[in-house]
């Protein structure tokens, strides 16, 4: 199988524009998910640039290591902290939020779960749930649960604080959300099956429902929030078609192909015109709790300039709010009240 995949030549369209109107973040601690390439690194790049204390939150490994020397040498003057999170393992998660607990004793005033996984494998974590749902919903679920005192703390402190999540267009993947997929079936749920296009197959169906299940807990947590009236917003962001190492790895699963990888990714943006998003709900004041933000409000908003829009029905509705939480709860063994 030919593996080989040179990621096409784009340049910057919005970030640098971007990058000037972001105010000072002095004094501000920012925790983000999938710092070692991508979205995630141009988001802890961005921020500490401007001034904030950022805690890197990976899985041990040399591109961990590698991605935070990198970051420190660009930004000498930055407080950076690389915590060990394994987000396929309820365990590594706690252990990872109680660090970083430690290292906010001011609160924490931003939370983003950027990390995430894409079409991989039908297998199941050691905690028994589907890989891509658990790396890219349900560990993100834990670590906000866990986080929240440092949130409520920095809200009451500073005025507010955020929980960011990172959705796709691919979640209009799929019509709805679907219990089973967040439910201990790893491995059981539909196979191997890799076509993208015109009726998706398993891998990508299963991708689809936890970028769908990022939109949902996005409504119902800010839904929570608003009815508990806290200073905490909720918001979400998606990074249109971005050319990051996640295609890459994708392939290496076998979810992808080579050639179809390339001609698509040629439509694509830059990681850092992709990252904006999540940038945005981190660092706008403007923004309200709610909102969604990306290049475009549809199922074909693969680039362009970043604008906000509403949490969309398919998700935001009281049945799939009711039901993501309820899963995602009984799926960490713990209640999660707000």
């Amino acid at each position: 199988m030919n593996l080989s995949y040179k990621k096409p030549d784009l340049k910057n369209v919005y970030y640098d524009e971007f990058l000037e109107s972001i105010q000072s973040l002095n004094n501000l601690t920012i925790a983000i998910t999938g710092t070692t390439s991508g979205t995630g690194y141009v988001a802890a790049q961005t921020v500490a640039s401007k001034g904030a204390r950022v805690i890197l939150l990976n899985r041990k490994s040399k591109r961990a290591t590698k991605s935070y020397n990198d970051l420190k040498k660009n930004n000498p003057e930055a407080e950076l902290f690389l915590v060990e999170c394994d987000l396929q393992s309820f365990e590594s998660v706690r252990k990872a939020a109680k660090e970083v607990v430690k290292l906010c004793p001011k609160g924490l005033d931003a939370l983003c779960n950027n990390a995430g996984v894409m079409a991989l494998k039908d297998i199941a974590t050691s905690d028994g749930f589907d890989v891509q749902m658990q790396t890219n919903h349900l560990s993100h679920f834990l670590l906000t649960k866990k986080l929240m005192p440092s949130l409520k703390k920095a809200a009451d402190n500073n005025g507010e604080s955020r929980v960011v999540n990172h959705s796709s267009i691919s979640r209009f993947g799929v019509k709805s959300l679907e219990a089973q997929y967040l439910e201990k079936k790893g491995g059981n749920l539909g196979g191997n099956g890799r076509r993208m296009m015109f009726f998706p197959q398993a891998r990508w169906k299963r991708y689809s429902q936890t970028k769908l299940a990022n939109a949902a807990f996005t409504a119902s947590l800010s839904e929570k929030l608003n009815n508990s009236n806290s200073n905490i917003k909720a918001l979400v962001a998606h990074p249109g078609l971005s050319v990051t190492d996640l295609q890459h790895t994708t392939i290496i699963d076998g979810g992808m192909g080579t050639w179809m990888t390339s001609q698509m990714m040629k439509s694509g943006q830059t990681k850092e015109d992709g990252a904006i998003g999540i940038i945005k709900c981190m660092t706008d004041p403007t923004l309200d709790s709610g909102i969604f933000v990306g290049p475009g409000a549809g199922k074909m908003a693969m680039k362009g300039p970043v604008i906000s829009f509403d949490l969309e029905p398919f998700y935001d509705n009281q049945h799939t709010k009711d039901l993501l939480w309820t899963k995602s709860c009984e799926a960490i063994g713990e209640d999660f009240i707000i």
